[in-house]
């Protein structure tokens, strides 16, 4: 059976960082791409980030976190991570880390996803 499990979640003030993690068991995880998705209140998922490791790229983000978020991952550890600095309010929304064995920004598109992670920004 597989699982996601994020954490690292939390409330913070804007400005500050926090660092979730996500970690993946039940499959080969070095065969798959990672991504980290999000849901604000009253909002559509979207896209954050998204790994490229094995197609030897670069990490691809959303515009609107480019330069203050990265993401990584520890296939040893089987956990993907997304770090997160310059926090504003509108960050604020749940986390969810998906897999996939096809890079792709659509949510529909991994084979796996987490049950996410709150992260609540205040001004």
């Amino acid at each position: 059976q597989v699982h996601l499990v994020e954490s690292g979640g939390g409330l913070v003030q804007a400005g500050g960082s926090l660092r979730l993690s996500c970690v993946v068991s039940g499959i080969t995880f070095s065969r798959y791409y990672t991504s980290w998705f999000r849901q604000a209140p009253g909002k559509a998922r979207e896209f954050v980030a998204g790994d490229s490791w094995r197609s030897g790229g670069s990490p691809n983000y959303a515009d609107s976190v480019k330069g203050r978020f990265t993401i990584s991952r520890d296939n040893s550890k089987s956990t993907v991570y997304l770090e997160m600095n310059i926090l504003k309010p509108e960050d604020t929304a749940v986390y969810y880390c998906a897999a996939g064995r096809s890079w792709t920004t659509s949510w529909a598109g991994h084979d796996y996803w987490g049950q996410g992670t709150q992260v609540t920004v205040s001004s």
